[in-house]
């Protein structure tokens, strides 16, 4: 499991799907940055901050993701994965953390910008502290949902599509409620939304219930990828 999780590092660093990942978070990030918080001339409007960077990931996940299972296709390497002596658990999960490190390491690069705050302001930690913890779980969510995708195509291009699609759904879903009259279909979107559970964090207050969600979302999207390999090694 540890030697599949460096080789798929690698491989981010070895190709330009990771130094574009990492070119154009960084870049979004900077963007969002300056216009919600120095450009106002304020302490910070991280609330701001966050929530554009989280709409932003549906952009920028799949392009981090579109590889991990497409590559192997592609390579026709997908092959020597069903046949090795590995539990496709191992295989799978290894390839979703190589990923989601890629992730996390970026947005803790990307997180440097809040001293520059703290520099010349005085924003409030807790809020701060929140939305990164909200973030890395949506992050979470998003990659295992572009995994997934991933392992249902050889084609790059198709699985992020497919993953832009999706992620767009799971976090615009209460973006329009103010068009949708009946309250039981808005508590349902509400219920599905990723963004809707970022309310709470985003203010310093930590939600139980949305970590168990995001939690549950990157669980399930990784069981049904094992399960996509599970009925490829069978045939």
């Amino acid at each position: 499991m540890l030697a599949i999780f460096k080789k798929e590092i690698r491989s981010y660093f070895i190709t330009p799907i990771g130094y574009v990942f990492i070119a154009l978070f960084l870049a979004v990030n900077g963007v969002l940055f300056s216009v919600n918080t120095l450009r106002l001339g304020r302490n910070s409007n991280i609330h701001g901050y966050f929530y554009w960077l989280i709409l932003a990931l549906v952009l920028l996940v799949p392009i981090l993701t579109m590889k991990v299972f497409t590559e192997e296709k592609k390579m026709r390497t997908e092959q020597l994965l069903l046949s090795a002596p590995v539990p496709l658990f191992k295989i799978v999960v290894a390839k979703y953390l190589a990923a989601y490190t890629m992730f996390a390491i970026v947005l803790g690069v990307a997180s440097l910008n809040f001293f520059i705050l703290a520099m010349y302001g005085s924003p409030n930690f807790a809020i701060f502290l929140g939305s990164m913890i909200s973030l890395l779980l949506i992050g979470a969510a998003c990659v295992a949902i572009g995994v997934f995708f991933s392992a249902l195509t050889e084609n790059q291009f198709i699985a992020a599509i497919s993953t832009m699609s999706v992620l767009l759904a799971f976090v615009g879903m209460n973006l329009f409620n103010d068009l949708i009259n009946s309250a039981f279909l808005r508590g349902i979107f509400n219920w599905f939304s990723l963004l809707a559970r970022f309310n709470l964090f985003s203010f310093g207050f930590f939600d139980l219930q949305a970590i168990l969600y995001y939690i549950s979302v990157a669980a399930v999207f990784i069981f049904l990828t094992i399960r996509v390999y599970e009925k490829k090694r069978w045939n």
